[in-house]
Order: C-alpha cells, then structure tokens, then sequence
C-alpha cells in the first residue's frame, strides 16, 4: 500500500466519525464550561507526555507537534480546562524542558514532574505521586484522578465528564473505550455482566477475545481516595519488566472493587505516533473547524482547500474563497471577504474589509474597518486605519497608516537597518504614489502626496507634496544613434 493511500484510508476511516456538532474553542482559558459535572468533585489530572516519539523521527519532542495551529499538549490540556477540571499534573521525559514550557504556558496551575526513567504508563503516572494528595497537610485525595496522554489532540471536554460521571456513580475504575473500525493491534475490553473484567493486549488475545471491536483508548479514570493502592500494587512481572497502567482493572476487581467503561467516537482517541498519523489528526479537526466555521455563520466557497485555527474568532457572514490559510491568532469581524491563496496569521481584521487575493497578514497586523488590501501585499506589525487601501504589490511593516490613505502599488516600509526595526507613521488621507521607499523612522501628515518612485528619508508635512527622485532628462534622438551603431558593429 503506498503512502498516498494509507493516508486517504486513515481519513476516509475518521472522518466516518467526526462529530458534526463541534464546537470552536475562542478562548485558550475560558473561566467557565458548560462540561463541567454537578455536584463538583475535586479531580486531579495526570497528561502523560513523556515519550519520544521516536516514529516522529523528528528534533521535536512529539507532544510539541502541532494540529490545526495548536501543540497537541495543549489541545489536550484546555480540553481538561474546558471540562472544569483545574488542577493538573504533565509528566515529562528527562530534560524536556521545552515540553514543560508548553505545559505552563497552556494552563496556569499546572504542576510538572519528570519521569527519569521510562518503565511504563503505571510508573509514568507515579511519577506525579505528590500531586495526588489535594492537601498534604490534611491527608486529602481528590476524588477523581484521571490519567490521560498529550499525544491525543481529537479528545473532548464531554468525554472527561463521561468518565468522571461514572466514577461519580460508583466505580473504582473507569475505562475509555471505542468500537474500532479494524482493532489490530489494539487492546480489548472484556466485559461482563458485572461490568469490565480485563483488558488483554492484541497479541496476547485469544482467536475469539481478536473477534472483539471494544478496544482501549488508553485514557482511565481512578477513584482519587483507592487510586494510590491501586497504582502501587500493579507489578512489572511480565516480558517488558514494564508497569501497565492497564493492569488497574485486574486489581480493582481482586480487591472487590467495580470496574466500567464508556465510549466515545474512534476519531477521538486516536493517538499520533508518526506524521501520517498527524496528518490524519489534522485532517478531522479540519472537518470540525469547517463545519463549525460554516455554522457560525462563515461562508467557505471550497470547505476541503481551506485551513482553519482552533483559535480563530469570527464574526457573521465572512466569506472564505479557496484556499485560505489562516494560522494562530486570528480575529476576523462581520461581513468580511478573504480571497484565494491568502495567508493570515496573528492578525484582527475589520467590519467589511476586503483581503487578497494572494495576501499575506502577519502577527500583529490590524487592520480597522473597510480596509482593502489587494494581491501580493504583506503587512506585518502595522494599523491600518478606516478605509485606507493598499491593493497592489506592497509591503507595510512596522507602521501606523491612517484613515483613507492610499498607498500605491510597489510601495514599501524600509523598517530594519540590519540591527534594529523603526516605525513608519502615515496620516490620515494620504497619497503615497506608486514604487515608494518610505525609510524609517518616517512621519507623512495628514494629506501629504508622495511622488511615484520617491525614496522618502525625512518627515513630510501635512498636505505637503514631497518628490525624492532624479529630475527626468530627455535626449533626443539617442534611442535610433544607440540603435544604427549597435547594427554597424556586428559581423
């Protein structure tokens, strides 16, 4: 099977489960969450996001790679926070300090400890043992403990909630789980009338027990107050030498304990060991972000060429031609058009405004209502004011543009002298005629042209004309004498 069509077959396989419902998340930290369980119960989040990654083959520790503009460690952790659930552990490899960077930037009470050794998910999650008391003074356990991977970026709020809902209703153990399309290779769910009984690897598996679609998706949830005993008692005896994490049904129900599962979608719970798997993660949050772009109301001419941000904040009736990518950071207001091949990243866009095609909006660029911004123009760091245009062939870096100015085609902001970045102010109803330099630092009042092709160095007056260009001189004749003598001397 080649590489093109193990590609098409994880995504034609997940996007069968999609969610269609999938809400944008507009804020990384949102202070409240229509997930979070009633009655509360304290809860103790481990992420796991120790592991190399090997298959990545990569310099960048897995976790930190990114789906839909985002670290799949950070979709993972506002997912905790956007089911309520405040207080969490990441358990890193030794010396990530990267990894543990990316931690405390996506959620602010996070504790991080280190797993020198990597022995297993059990001894991973033991790795955070002094997070599991709520109050080391009082001898306080919280009452949920949910261990769960930063290698899983498709996981949702609602499904922490699912967890926590049964441990809520009595069960020492919680299992998530999926009904998996083609279960090779994973690990089975046994159940009984009493509930889960085991989870048996794939190669350890009968021919019947290989039968079985209820697969583990690795993530569990642990009575927070039985959760030390249980973890403690899990032993290394097998090929491995390894502590399972699995290994915590078996022991629930040895000592008299309830074991459960709940389901969720495939899609979800799929873990990306290498890029193929990253780039059909990629693909089914692009098929969320879509749909739910679409319903709050943004119009998207070709959905499947476009990239979207989990990030990205809009307003009503934009239209999206194709392929437009938008990156991090993104704020787009009501009835704005972007057009083919643009490329926006860190930028606020204005009420109205008109984007491309072919352009590009870099970190920092905002851009105030009814703003124009035409083909092959890159604005970086810069305002632009009410109604100006900038609508061919321009580059505005590192400057403040006001209302209703217009800036000709080919003009630039010199802003960086190879040491040092300076800002360029234009005022409001300006003229900059076309192939500018405007050398910063440089201020144009209110009103001012600017001559075509003028290299302007020293601040310009308000309604001033300012010309910074050689005097054009005629010869008459000199094309034809130039001509006649080239001719004369060839061969």
């Amino acid at each position: 099977m080649t590489w093109g069509q193990l590609y098409a077959k994880s995504v034609n396989k997940l996007e069968r489960f999609a969610n269609s419902s999938w809400s944008l998340m507009t804020s990384p930290h949102p202070k409240t969450s229509p997930h979070s369980i009633a009655p509360p119960r304290t809860c103790l989040a481990i992420v796991l996001a120790a592991g190399e990654g090997k298959r990545m083959n990569s310099g960048l520790p897995k976790v930190l790679h990114s789906v839909a503009g985002r670290p799949m460690l950070t979709h993972v952790l506002n997912a905790l926070g956007q089911s309520g659930i405040q207080d969490v552990a990441v358990v890193v490899g030794p010396g990530r300090q990267d990894v543990a960077d990316c931690a405390r930037a996506s959620a602010s009470s996070v504790q991080v400890f280190e797993q020198t050794e990597r022995l297993g998910t059990a001894h991973a999650v033991l790795a955070a043992r002094q997070a599991l008391s709520k109050d080391q003074t009082l001898s306080k356990e919280y009452d949920d403990l949910l261990v769960v991977f930063a290698d899983t970026p498709l996981i949702k709020p609602e499904s922490f909630t699912l967890m926590r809902q049964s441990l809520a209703a009595g069960a020492d153990v919680v299992v998530l789980g999926f009904e998996a399309a083609n279960p090779t290779g994973y690990g089975r769910l046994i159940v009984d009338k009493g509930g889960l009984t085991a989870i048996v690897e794939h190669k350890d598996a009968t021919e019947a027990e290989r039968q079985i679609h209820l697969c583990n998706a690795g993530l569990m949830a642990l009575d927070g107050r039985k959760a030390l005993s249980i973890l403690d008692a899990i032993g290394n005896h097998n090929a491995q030498g390894e502590f399972y994490l699995t290994d915590a049904v078996k022991i629930a129900r040895a000592h008299t304990g309830t074991a459960r599962y709940v389901t969720v979608p495939e899609s979800e719970v799929m873990g990306v060991n290498d890029r193929i798997q990253l780039a059909a993660a990629e693909a089914v949050l692009q098929h969320r972000l879509r749909e739910a772009a679409m319903r709050a109301g943004v119009t998207l001419k070709a959905p499947e060429t476009v990239y979207l941000s989990i990030d990205t904040q809009y307003g009503r009736d934009i239209i999206l031609e194709p392929h437009v990518i938008i990156g991090p950071g993104v704020r787009i207001a009501d009835h704005v058009l972007i057009r083919s091949f643009s490329h926006i990243e860190g930028a606020e866009i204005g009420t109205g405004a008109i984007i491309g095609p072919f352009a590009r909006l870099r970190p920092g660029a905002k851009l105030a209502n009814d703003v124009h911004i035409g083909n092959f123009v890159e604005i970086k760091a810069s305002d632009v004011a009410a109604g100006a245009k900038i609508n061919h062939l321009s580059y505005i870096g590192d400057a403040s543009i006001g209302a209703k100015t217009n800036i000709g085609a080919g003009t630039i902001t010199c802003n960086y002298d190879g040491f040092n970045k300076y800002r360029t102010t234009i005022g409001a109803g300006a003229f900059i005629g076309s192939n500018s330099a405007l050398v910063a630092p440089v201020t144009i009042g209110d009103g001012a042209y600017i001559g075509s092709g003028s290299v302007v160095t020293e601040n310009v007056e308000p309604d001033a004309l300012a010309l910074a260009r050689g005097r054009q001189a005629q010869k008459l004749g000199w094309a034809k004498t130039f001509r006649d003598a080239r001719r004369k001397d060839r061969p």
